[in-house]
């Protein structure tokens, strides 16, 4: 009898014993040690968020303690970051308007040039890419004295240039910042996208520009939320363009107000107050990213598979 006969005569269950792999100690070795490799990363990532809940819920006065669970909870220090002297609600909404603002301006400006760069043929298309992504690697802290200098009108010839404590101050550095990214991003998303769709909406009697709005913006949605995201985020967290050019409290940002909070006394830190402002300002960001998780996984993952 032949091996074609043999293995005819065997039952579906005596297949799958024969096929099912052999777990030995090495099996069980490198299963217990991706186990622990994650729980370590889970824990790392997780743990100082956990005690910046922790310390925002103690009491004032300790704010030094040791205690991993807090006793007895107050909210005192929530309550304290709201102080007039804080001016965190101020601070608050001014995040809010230069990350929204930087955002759409990225995107706007972000997805014609993307667009642009993914469509056109011309000979240094690939060197005008590699230049865009350089700007990107530039130390933000080398461009912080040119700028203080130029906005703060003393510059030769361009002394009408007086934007210190305004919000193109904190705008436009970050967005010189943000659109490298977007523009690489959304070229090789673009990229992706085969020509063939917008012939045929023009051949439906789309114009170039109906067509790009109409077919390729929300095809290309991911790309664009996960840039949009990406973006925020950075923005939101920015600490030295803020410091920098908004000096007056009405113009601080929220990173910034948290950096300046005082406590009774002039050598006194409030650190459950921090902590409280920290919580505040990093749960609607976290919060937003576990919403729309799906949307970023889908953006940053597109265009790795045809």
């Amino acid at each position: 009898m032949t091996t074609t006969a043999q293995e005819s005569r065997l039952t579906q269950a005596e297949l799958q014993k024969l096929n099912k792999p052999t777990r030995d100690g090495r099996y069980w070795a490198g299963t217990i040690a991706g186990i622990a490799g994650m729980t370590f990363i889970i824990v790392y990532c997780i743990l100082p968020f956990y005690w910046m809940i922790v310390s925002s819920l103690r009491l004032p006065e300790d704010g030094r303690s040791t205690e991993f669970l807090p006793n007895p909870v107050s909210f005192q220090n929530y309550v304290a970051v709201f102080a007039p002297q804080n001016m965190f609600g101020t601070a608050i909404v001014n995040s809010i308007i230069v990350s929204t603002t930087t955002t759409l301006l990225t995107l706007i400006f972000g997805i014609l040039a993307a667009y642009a760069l993914a469509r056109l043929r011309f000979a240094a298309k690939g060197f005008v890419l590699s230049i865009i992504i350089a700007c990107s690697m530039f130390p933000g802290i080398t461009l912080v004295i040119p700028l203080f200098k130029l906005f703060s009108g003393n510059y030769p010839g361009f002394e009408w240039i007086n934007w210190m404590n305004t919000y193109q101050a904190l705008i436009i550095p970050t967005l010189s910042f943000g659109l490298p990214l977007c523009v690489w991003n959304l070229t090789a998303f673009f990229r992706q996208l085969p020509v063939e769709l917008e012939q045929a909406a023009m051949v439906d009697g789309c114009t170039p520009g109906q067509a790009f709005v109409k077919v390729i913006l929300p095809l290309a949605a991911p790309g664009v939320f996960t840039t949009a995201i990406i973006t925020f985020i950075a923005v939101w967290n920015d600490y030295m363009i803020a410091l920098q050019f908004g000096t007056r409290p009405e113009m601080y940002t929220a990173i910034v107000a948290v950096s300046k909070f005082t406590g009774a006394y002039g050598f006194d830190t409030p650190w459950g107050t921090i902590m409280a402002a920290g919580v505040m300002i990093t749960v609607p960001l976290l919060v937003a990213v576990l919403i729309f998780q799906r949307r970023i996984v889908a953006g940053l993952t597109a265009g790795g598979v045809k």
